[in-house]
C-alpha cells in the first residue's frame, strides 16, 4: 500500500488522489445572481444530500489553488444567499462541462452553454431548463474550511421547492434510476454514467438481521471460490435452510451430476459446487446457493 501523508505531498497531488478515489461524485449545478443580478451557472461536484428534515444539500466551492482566489459562485451566495442546484444527466454533460469554463465575472454561463434559464418560484437564481431534476434553496449558511488555496467552503442549502420531470416518476411515483441516466465526476477528465447496464440493486438488510459473514460455515467462508460480494449475500439471510429441505435439495439434478462425477475427488467436488453456487447467486436466488452449498 502506498501511504500518504496530507503535510508531505503538494495541494494538487492531495486534490488528485482525493478526487480519484472519493468517486463517484453528484454534481451540483448551481446557478446563483450577483448584487447586479447578473446569473452565473457552474458544476461543483464536492456535493451531496445531508438531511431530510429539513431538506439540506451542501455543496463546497473550493479556493483556487493556484492563486488562492474565490470562484463566482461563492461570492454570489454571500452576497445574495439563494442559489438553484440543477442535477446533471447524461444528455447535458457536455454543456455542463463547458459552463466550468472560468469565464469573467458578468459573463452568462447558462448562454455560453446554450442552457435555457428558466424562472424560479421561490428564489431568483433561475434554473436550469434542461435539467431533470432542480433544487430551489435558500443558503443557511457559509462555513469556510480554511484560507489557504485548495480549502473548501460549505455552502449548506436548505431546499425550498424541487422541480422533477414527470417522466423520471414510475408507477410508485419514485425517482427511477434508468430514466434519471444521471452522471459523477471521477478523477482527472473523467466521469461515469449511471445508466441501466451499470445499475445494480442490493436489498437494504433493514428489515431482517443477516447471520453475517462470521457465523457461515468454514467451508464457505474458506472458499476459494466464493467473493466478497457472494459471502455478503450469503450472511444476508436471517437462518440457514432447515434439514428437510437441505436433504430434498440432494437430488437435483445438477447436485447428483456432480456427486457422481467427483466421488472420488472431494476437492473437486466441493470446488465445482461453490462454482455452482456462485452462478446462483448472480442469478439472485440465494436460497438455492445455500442449499447447493450445504450439500458437503
Amino acid at each position: 500500500m502506498l501511504i500518504v501523508d496530507p503535510e508531505k505531498v503538494s495541494v494538487q497531488k492531495m486534490h488528485g488522489y482525493l478526487l480519484g478515489a472519493v468517486a463517484p461524485r453528484p454534481i451540483a449545478f448551481a446557478s446563483t445572481i450577483d448584487p447586479d443580478g447578473n446569473v452565473n451557472l457552474s458544476p461543483f461536484s464536492f456535493f451531496n444530500a445531508f438531511s431530510v428534515n429539513p431538506p439540506i444539500l451542501i455543496f463546497s466551492p473550493a479556493r483556487r489553488v493556484k492563486d488562492n482566489t474565490t470562484k463566482h459562485t461563492f461570492d454570489n451566495v454571500i452576497s445574495h444567499p439563494e442559489v438553484v442546484i440543477n442535477i446533471v444527466n447524461y444528455a447535458i454533460a457536455q454543456q455542463m462541462s463547458l459552463s466550468s469554463t472560468e469565464y469573467e465575472k458578468g459573463v452568462n454561463e447558462f448562454e455560453k452553454a446554450g442552457l435555457t434559464m428558466v424562472a424560479s418560484e421561490r428564489v431568483k437564481p433561475p434554473r436550469v431548463g434542461e435539467a431533470p431534476v432542480a433544487f430551489e434553496c435558500r443558503v443557511n449558511e457559509v462555513v469556510p474550511l480554511g484560507r489557504e488555496g485548495g480549502a473548501g467552503n460549505l455552502v449548506i442549502c436548505e431546499v425550498l421547492l424541487i422541480h422533477m420531470k414527470k417522466e423520471l416518476l414510475d408507477e410508485n411515483q419514485r425517482i427511477d434510476p434508468r430514466k434519471l441516466d444521471v452522471i459523477g465526476r471521477m478523477g482527472g477528465d473523467w466521469y461515469t454514467r449511471a445508466g441501466e447496464s451499470s445499475l445494480f440493486e442490493i436489498a437494504k438488510p433493514l428489515a431482517t438481521k443477516g447471520i453475517g459473514v462470521d457465523q457461515l460455515p468454514g467451508s464457505v467462508k474458506n472458499s476459494i471460490v466464493l467473493t466478497g460480494n457472494d459471502l455478503g449475500k450469503l450472511g444476508n439471510i436471517e437462518k440457514l435452510p432447515p434439514k428437510e429441505s437441505i436433504k430434498e435439495y440432494a437430488e437435483n439434478p445438477s447436485i447428483s451430476e456432480l456427486r457422481e462425477r467427483f466421488k472420488n475427488d472431494r476437492e473437486s467436488y466441493v470446488f465445482h459446487l461453490h462454482v455452482y453456487a456462485q452462478e446462483l447467486l448472480a442469478d439472485g436466488n440465494v436460497e438455492e446457493a445455500w442449499l447447493a452449498l450445504l450439500q458437503i
